[in-house]
This record gives structure tokens, sequence and C-alpha cells, in this order.
């Protein structure tokens, strides 16, 4: 369970607690009040038997159903189940009433006279035999201290008539669902108030990694040991094919302004990032014969989209590292291509004496982070290593701009 997870339920549990301790509350403060109440628990069970179906509601509203709308954007599904959920409340309300406890007989039970001295306790049995025997004085207590202004038979607790047919929906069932959608809202505005807070520290977070990325690759990737070997190829070709000198010149800096200017940037186009990926490989050819087999696939037209800077080139540098052998021939084959909405990358090498990053390394380490803080679990990633060949896939869908 995430922090925010435990903060949000952490919250209900205080509120419900409290709800479920009110009844005692009310209990106190009428017993300070006046000495005569007693502490009922009949009351206390009424009270929570009226609370147990919200919070049965509120359960399975708050860990199945409003996930629907919050994490998942299932808006349909969502309102549908709320909507039968609402339904079997109004439903359980109308067919499961609950009773009033027996007011008057705790009125009688705490009234003066029954605690004074030489007086014995209250009967409720000789209570019965004394309204039997007394119907006149009975009339008179029970007697209402108005008339209506009809004659016809009276309302009772759930505002139906006396001797007449119950309602399908009395006045307390209609405030139980009001009492109920209100809940429902307060139990959403919450979850999505934990949710925004989520969502931005994960941005804060994205956006500390993503430098931190750019940091390790301009002090790891692009290294002073990298510039000191293509520089050393670009001075041998300057007496051999000064042409080809000039174009690795060109290559190593349109390279290096992608890293200081786009590599900043939280999204970058896919044409410029796969080109950054060209000119990295084609200074790279420059240190190796042709025993090393190397290729960059890409197809004729891609589609102008956007993905996060700096992602792909983590496994294009991890298969020179340990996919060149000097004993053996080799070979290095990237490709690139887009489907449905996604850019499916792939990344298939030899292997050498060397052993490759599999679930280790800094530059590994750090690609999977950032993949699962801007995708979470909407990418695949599959490393395949075999005897003589290691192979990466990676599968992810453009961002929205």
């Amino acid at each position: 369970m995430s922090n925010k997870h435990y903060k949000e339920n952490l919250l209900y549990l205080i509120l419900w607690v409290v709800l479920f301790l009110t009844p005692f509350i009310s209990f106190a403060l009428r017993m300070a009040n006046d000495s005569n109440v007693e502490f009922n628990w009949q009351e206390i069970f009424f009270a929570w038997r009226l609370f147990v179906p919200f919070l049965i509601v509120f359960l399975i509203h708050n860990f199945w159903v409003a996930p629907l709308l919050v994490y998942k954007k299932r808006s349909t599904i969502y309102w549908t189940t709320t909507a039968c959920i609402m339904l079997a409340f109004a439903a359980y309300q109308c067919s499961n009433r609950p009773k009033e406890p027996d007011r008057e007989w705790a009125e009688r039970r705490n009234h003066p006279r029954h605690h004074e001295k030489g007086t014995p306790p209250f009967d409720f049995n000789d209570s019965l035999r004394h309204d039997t025997l007394q119907p006149e004085a009975k009339h008179q207590r029970m007697a209402p201290p108005f008339k209506d202004f009809h004659d016809g038979p009276r309302r009772g607790f759930h505002g139906r008539r006396h001797g007449g047919p119950p309602p399908f929906m009395g006045q307390q069932d209609i405030v139980a669902l009001i009492i109920l959608v209100l809940m429902i809202g307060m139990n959403l505005g919450i979850k999505i108030y934990f949710k925004s807070a989520d969502d931005a520290e994960r941005m804060q977070e994205l956006e500390k990694k993503s430098l931190e990325q750019q940091l390790e690759y301009l002090k790891y990737q692009i290294n002073p040991h990298f510039f000191m070997n293509t520089l050393n190829n670009i001075h041998a070709l300057v007496d051999i094919d000064p042409e080809e000198a000039k174009h690795s010149i060109v290559e190593l800096s349109k390279m290096m302004r992608y890293v200081l200017h786009e590599g900043a940037k939280s999204q970058v186009s896919l044409l410029k990032d796969l080109e950054f990926l060209r000119h990295y490989i084609a200074l790279m050819r420059l240190r190796y014969t042709d025993k090393v087999k190397i290729s960059f696939e890409t197809p004729g037209q891609l589609p102008d989209r956007i993905i996060p800077p700096m992602l792909l080139i983590t496994f294009v540098e991890n298969a020179f590292k340990h996919g060149v052998s000097y004993r053996r021939p080799s070979f290095i084959e990237v490709k690139a291509d887009a489907h449905d909405n996604h850019l499916v990358f792939t990344c298939r090498n030899s292997k050498s004496e060397a052993e490759h990053e599999t679930n280790g390394g800094v530059g590994l380490a750090n690609t999977r982070k950032r993949l699962d803080l801007i995708y979470g679990n909407n990418y695949t990633l599959l490393i395949d290593e075999g005897d003589d060949t290691y192979s990466v896939t990676l599968e992810i869908p453009f961002l929205t701009s």
C-alpha cells in the first residue's frame, strides 16, 4: 500500500470510528445535563443498525467501484454500477425499516418518582396491567397534543398512515438515500484529491529522475573516453578520407546539440530521437571493422509523434558495450517501427565475453525506473538472453502533447 493510500484509508477509518461513537457522545451529553437519564444499550444498537448499511455501501464503493472511475477511467461502468448500488440500497431501506426503541418505556423508567426512597422500580408488566385496567387514562396519556386538520388516519414513524398499506418510500427512506448520495460524493471527492496529489508527486519525481538521467548520461555515457576515441578516429580520417572526417565532425556536432537542447525537455519528437540514434551509430561505426555488422532500420514514413528523450540510447549503448567481440564476427541490429499508436523498438546483438546488464547496471536500472514513472504498467519490456545473442524489445505508447 502506497503512502497516499495509507493516509486516505486512515482518514476513512477515523471518520467511521467517530460516527459510530456519536451515540455514546450523545448519551454522555444527555446524562451530563439530566441526572435522571440512564444509559440504554437499546438506543446504541438501534443507531448502529442504521449505520451498518451505509458502511457496507461505502466499503464496496471505495475499494471496488470508485477505482473504476478514478484510476481506470471507466465512467460508463462506474455510473451503471453506482446506480445499481443505490437502487439496491433503496430496496433494502424500504423492506427493512428498523423500529424505534420503546422511548415511552425508557422515559417512564427514568421518571424521578420511580427513584424516590421507598418506591419500587418500574415494572413494565405492571404498566401494561395498569393501562389495561384504566383505558381512559391511557387514552388521555397517549392522545396527541393537537388534532390533524383532516379527519383521516394519523401518520406513523415512517410517514405512512396507520391502518393503510405502507408506501414504497417514506420520508426516512428518502433522507437515507440523500445521505447515501452525499457519502458517495464525499468518498469520490477524497479519492480524486489523493489521486491528484499522487499524480503531482509522481510528476515531480519524474522531472527529478529525468534530470538525473541526463546527468548520468553526460557523466557515464557521453564521457571523455567516448570523445577521445571519436576524435582519434576522425583524426585518422583526415589524411585518409577528408570528406568522411568532415562528415564525422558534423555527426558529432549534431549529437551533442541534441543532448544539450532536446535532452532537457520532457517530450521530444520521435523523428529527432531516432535521428540522434543514427548519429550515435554512425560515430560508433568508425571504431570497428567490417567484422562487426551494424544495421539501423526505420520505416520510410514514421509518424510525427512524441516520446521521452534519450530513452532508447541506453539499449544501443549496452549493445555496443557488450555485443562486440574482437575474437569472432559480431553484429548489432537496431530497428524501430510504429504499430497501432505504439512504438516498437528492438535491439539485437551478439554476445561477447562480457555479460550484459540484465537485471543490474545503472543505465538499465534508470531506464526501467523512467518507464515505470512515465507509463506505469502501460508498456512492455522484454529481454531475451540466449547463449550467443542478446535482444531487447520495447513497446511504448506515444505520448500526448
